[in-house]
């Protein structure tokens, strides 16, 4: 691992083990991380964006969810072996996550003031109370709210509000690592706006790394220095955002993507869906997962998996590069 890297994961293998089948979730998954960088990780529902990032918080359900292969090192540490008294002293620290819904991730029977608090009790065991009240409003301006509304609850705030309690939260120990899982989707279109300009400052002023996951290729050019896209628990095409955006060899899933966005120099009576659903977790087709529907389809795609077929930054897994 280079100085520069934070995060290197190699062919990770995460399954979920249930009393009827195994849902294999990731795939031989491979994917680095710099310090300070922002990381777009695409992809539809069930491509496995959050298993990755529940990964690498070591937070995958009890005897359910289970890394079968592969390591992830944060900072030269190997989360895969690390014990769960090890891992309370990573989460918070080193990483932190801000979840999806920020109904769910706040304790409605807490203050704001209270919850911030906690991570700072658990990591900051040399700060003394009159210092972490100090903290607590510091990280409260810093992501736009007034600190005189600390002592009051969840309830108390707007959906909005709520989210960026849950930053502040997140960047209290001002990490290493943030992993942000749709942190805009639960939002509306304004507030969405205002909290990816608040988190792309803050991810500036504290030079903090960090994987934002989302469905959203808008947000990834504004806010992403690279991006992957991932499908069936695999990583099929990486680059920069000039890599993803700007040159015109794609994976062809890549490009139904693209294709799925409505055009709006264009009148059209509907959308360009790409046709098909994902596979079925438990039952993978062989060869190429996208193959079932990809219009390129080879008869190479049904059998064998491709490699990965780099060109500088850009690297694409996929037949039509390999010829």
């Amino acid at each position: 691992m280079s100085t520069k890297t934070l995060v290197e994961i190699k062919d990770l293998h995460v399954v979920y083990n249930t009393d009827e089948k195994t849902v294999y979730a990731v795939n031989g998954l491979n994917l680095t991380i710099n310090r300070g960088e922002t990381l777009g990780l695409v992809g539809e529902t069930g491509a496995g964006k959050t298993t990755t990032a529940l990964s690498i918080m070591k937070l995958l359900p009890d005897r359910v969810g289970e890394i079968r292969q592969g390591k992830i090192l944060l900072d030269n540490i190997d989360i895969t072996r690390a014990t769960p008294a090890d891992m309370r002293l990573i989460r918070g620290e080193s990483v932190s996550m801000i979840f999806q819904d920020p109904m769910t991730s706040l304790n409605p029977i807490l203050t704001v003031s209270d919850q911030i608090s906690e991570v700072l009790d658990l990591h900051r065991l040399d700060m003394s109370s009159e210092e972490k009240i100090k903290k607590v409003d510091e990280i409260l301006k810093l992501v736009g709210l007034s600190a005189d509304r600390k002592n009051e609850y969840p309830h108390q705030f707007s959906g909005g509000m709520k989210q960026r309690v849950v930053i502040a939260m997140a960047l209290a120990c001002e990490p290493k690592l943030i992993l942000a899982d749709e942190p805009t989707t639960a939002l509306d279109v304004t507030i969405q706006a205002q909290i990816l300009s608040m988190m792309k400052e803050l991810k500036q002023r504290l030079n903090t790394a960090m994987i934002f996951i989302t469905h959203d290729l808008g947000v990834v050019a504004q806010i992403c220095d690279r991006v992957a896209i991932m499908y069936a628990g695999e990583i099929i095409e990486i680059g920069t955002t000039a890599d993803i955006f700007d040159n015109p060899n794609h994976h062809p899933y890549t490009s139904g993507l693209f294709g799925s966005i409505p055009d709006m120099t264009k009148v059209a009576k509907r959308l360009n869906p790409i046709e098909g659903l994902m596979p079925d977790p438990t039952d993978l087709p062989n060869g190429c997962k996208f193959h079932p529907r990809c219009p390129k389809c080879m008869e190479i795609c049904e059998a064998v998996n491709p490699g990965d077929n780099i060109d500088g930054t850009h690297t694409i897994k996929c037949h039509l590069f390999s010829q």
